[in-house]
């Protein structure tokens, strides 16, 4: 009592919510400095995905925590379950004697869906993007902008070239672009906390679903607005230039990429002393499969700044299941096929969804009667992401990573190949997480880890 005598009621609030935030901060789940997100959509790859995992521990010393994703759009078209993905990552690690971090990801949830995930997710991707743009009243800017007046004058980060400098018409711009949209992502951690009744786990705000990449002073006044909703926050996944299209490589000038990234790096680095936040606290590449020409800058990245990253690689399981049916031949290759000339009749169906993140030239797309006459190697090879292949079909490939809703349809004829196909298929999947992904990013990182 004699220590807060003194106190005004401003005292005692400030006090009280410093102490608030270390105590949730020193109790919550921490992820991992390297952390691997992945798809499994039909559930049954996830002994040949840890085994990814665990090969790169072995060979390399890295450990890259593998985090289970799948959104609630998959859910409804597979008509899954959130609990299906927590059963199939916890069999799956004890099967495997894996003891190091895991986690499931309740995958880009909003209000309206977050309930289903909560019982059964430690790692919660928020997506407000509906609220991306939304304005606020000119009151609740007005008090942000009295509550961060230093925002109107010149901020030093370490590491970037010159101080970030905001007119007030600039930061009310921004805070009209963002303000609603991260007080939303406020809300929705504080009712999955409210329910779960503890911190025990991993949150990721998404703000990548934009027209245009956040510029350094657009970032540092979301980072703000998540510091002031005290938010733990220890995943951003911000929107990059270029185009990130799903199974692809990188379609801009990598260079960019890489201002980007290091600008980025060093605004987080900022933020978590300067609004509190995790010292976990780390970017996120979505979209992250196949970027082949932008994983040497991202190891740069991690390596010069000492940090972490998070790498969303969801959908590239499902392309492996497909490459290993086909190498099967017999009824494999024949329902591989079949799944083909079945989804060109629903093309649009199948990519409306995915319109940002797909490029698909029609003209270059094979005809089902052209598939229907491909051997074995010449499905896989043309859906195999190997550009040097001339066989290889980026159109090809981009419109497979969406018929998955297709297979589903199909059920258990599907299903059934999958199974007894598995000695194709899990060899695919394992080299598609390994070679491709957990060993270009990480492979080299171990000394650093350490």
């Amino acid at each position: 009592f004699a220590l807060f005598s003194g106190f005004t009621s401003d005292d005692l609030i400030q006090y009280l919510t410093y102490y608030q935030i270390h105590f949730l901060l020193e109790f919550m789940k921490r992820l991992p400095r390297f952390s691997l997100g992945i798809g499994d959509r039909f559930g049954r790859q996830g002994l040949a995905q840890l085994r990814a995992f665990i090969k790169l521990r072995e060979q390399t010393g890295v450990v890259v925590a593998p985090v289970w994703n799948k959104s609630n759009r998959e859910h409804i078209f597979m008509g899954t379950h959130p609990q299906s993905v927590r059963l199939e990552a916890d069999i799956t690690v004890q099967a495997l004697d894996w003891n190091l971090p895991y986690f499931v990801d309740a995958d880009h949830v909003a209000q309206q869906n977050v309930e289903k995930f909560i019982s059964s997710s430690d790692f919660f991707t928020l997506d407000v993007a509906e609220f991306m743009g939304r304005p606020s009243s000119d009151l609740e800017i007005e008090d942000f902008m009295a509550r961060h007046a230093y925002l109107l004058s010149p901020v030093e980060i370490e590491g970037l070239e010159s101080p970030i400098t905001l007119t007030k018409e600039h930061l009310r711009v921004y805070l009209n672009v963002t303000l609603a949209a991260i007080r939303e992502a406020g809300k929705l951690y504080r009712y999955i906390r409210g329910v779960k009744g503890h911190d025990d786990f991993v949150v990721e705000i998404s703000v990548d679903e934009t027209v245009t990449p956040q510029q350094p002073a657009l970032l540092l006044v979301i980072l703000a607005a998540i510091g002031e909703e005290r938010i733990p926050v220890q995943v951003l996944a911000p929107k990059f230039s270029g185009r990130l299209k799903k199974g692809m490589d990188y379609a801009g000038d990598p260079q960019v990429f890489a201002r980007q990234l290091d600008a980025n790096i060093c605004l987080l680095r900022d933020a978590i002393s300067r609004y509190d936040l995790p010292d976990s606290l780390k970017l996120s590449v979505h979209y992250g499969s196949d970027k082949f020409s932008l994983y040497p800058f991202i190891t740069d990245a991690l390596r010069r700044h000492h940090t972490g990253i998070h790498i969303k690689t969801a959908g590239t399981t499902w392309l492996a299941e497909v490459v290993g049916l086909a190498l099967s031949g017999g009824e494999g290759l024949a329902i591989a096929k079949e799944l083909y000339g079945r989804a060109l009749l629903q093309f649009d169906f199948l990519c409306q969804p995915y319109q940002a993140s797909l490029e698909i030239d029609t003209a270059r797309l094979p005809t089902a009667e052209m598939v229907s006459q491909w051997t074995s190697e010449q499905f896989a090879r043309a859906l195999r992401h190997v550009p040097e292949d001339p066989l290889f079909n980026g159109n090809f490939r981009q419109f497979m990573h969406v018929a998955y809703k297709i297979a589903a349809k199909m059920g258990p004829r599907f299903t059934v190949q999958l199974e007894a196909n598995q000695e194709w298929i899990e060899p695919e999947v394992m080299a598609n997480l390994y070679d491709h992904h957990l060993l270009p990013i990480f492979g080299s990182l171990g000394q650093m880890e350490a």
